[in-house]
């Protein structure tokens, strides 16, 4: 006789109650996971599949903070917030199963908790109670944000990643191919952090790019991993014996492609304006994060970044001028118009190719936004 299939509702692991069944979210953020939540304040995401317990891992911990990824980027596990998870869930019977196989089906669900201390659910309510009653600042347009990457078929034959086949697709600049092989197998990040370490200054922006591309499409699906990334990122940037070659314009170029996501982040850079070779980069990669989200820099203390418009380095004074454009910054209009005479030629880093421009282009450019600005004040 065929052994009978336990099933069981399934229950939040910090109270015991049995819970609801995992519903779509009022307003879908990533677009992926159903949630719910328990009496006892814990919320949940559902992963039917199994795959991708990680973006749900995320996803789950933004949801109890009420959306804020800011909030969410600081908090420390166990520190801030207890997570649990039950495995062997069938989405379609609500059920949790002893075996793997209900009715010639295998199931694979994960339901993943996360609850937050009382101090950490204080202060998220808190944030959502505040940005609810203020206006918010102005958005990057829709346009300016990649769209929510398609879904990868389950059931597709997996590719692994290897040092050389990443290197070919980022030789041969395969965005589209560099995406497919992340979604197989996020190992392709860590190959693609390894090619940083060039001596060619041309192919480290390149990387850098490419970088920050693939992961602002992967992030639509799975931000996790790319979180991830960026903490190895400033890991490695703070080891100040290491070389930092290529890791302060790829965290840049990251937060750039998903300021939505990894804003939080940016306030982070100011800590290496103290290191000599990272100086350039962090003031890059504040111009590009500032390019789409002004107001990521101009919310850090900016002001001690006015010095670098008296750099004695054309390099740093033409991206100190190129970041106070961007960022809109009158303060420092009347400093920088008498700089419009210097045609000193500076090569600066675009899109990971390199562009000649002279600092007083630059700060023609800078002029022009700064007093567009004033006109539609």
């Amino acid at each position: 006789m065929k052994k009978a299939e336990l099933k069981m509702p399934p229950w939040c692991p910090f109270c015991g109650q049995n819970i609801g069944k995992p519903q779509p979210p009022v307003q879908r953020k990533l677009g992926e996971f159903n949630v719910g939540s328990c009496q006892c304040g814990a919320v949940y995401t559902c992963d039917p599949t199994g795959h991708n317990v990680g973006a749900a891992m995320v996803e789950a911990l933004v949801y109890a903070c009420n959306d804020d990824w800011d909030l969410a980027w600081e908090l420390e596990p166990e520190k801030d917030y207890l997570t649990g998870r039950i495995e062997n869930y069938d989405e379609l019977s609500h059920q949790v199963l002893e075996q793997k196989h209900i009715d010639g089906r295998y199931v694979r669900g994960v339901i993943y908790f996360v609850r937050l201390h009382k101090d950490i659910s204080e202060i998220a309510q808190r944030v959502a109670a505040k940005k609810a009653d203020t206006t918010p600042p102005v958005a990057v347009a829709a346009t300016d944000m990649p769209a929510m990457e398609p879904d990868r078929d389950p059931k597709r034959v997996r590719q692994k990643a290897s040092k050389t086949t990443v290197r070919q697709l980022v030789e041969t600049g395969n965005i589209d191919g560099l995406v497919d092989l992340v979604f197989d197998d996020v190992k392709t990040l860590w190959f693609m952090q390894r090619l940083l370490y060039d001596p060619d200054e041309a192919k480290r922006w390149q990387v850098a790019y490419l970088i920050g591309q693939v992961c602002s499409r992967f992030s639509t699906r799975q931000p996790g991993p790319v979180s991830d990334l960026l903490h190895r990122l400033f890991e490695a940037s703070s080891d100040s014996a290491a070389t930092h070659w290529g890791l302060v314009e790829t965290i840049g170029s990251i937060i750039a492609g998903r300021p939505d996501i990894f804003g939080a982040f940016t306030r982070h850079l100011l800590r290496y304006l103290s290191h000599p070779t990272n100086r350039n980069q962090v003031l890059w990669a504040l111009g590009t994060i500032a390019e789409k989200r002004p107001d990521l820099v101009r919310n850090l203390p900016f002001y001690q970044l006015f010095s670098f418009l008296d750099s004695p380095d054309p390099v740093a004074k033409a991206l100190a001028i190129r970041l106070m454009g961007r960022i809109r910054a009158t303060e420092v209009e009347l400093r920088i118009v008498p700089l419009t005479d210097l045609d000193i030629p500076v090569t600066i880093y675009e899109k990971g190719q390199p562009v000649t421009t002279t600092i007083g282009e630059l700060c023609r450019q800078a002029l022009a936004l700064i007093r567009s600005k004033g006109e539609t004040a």
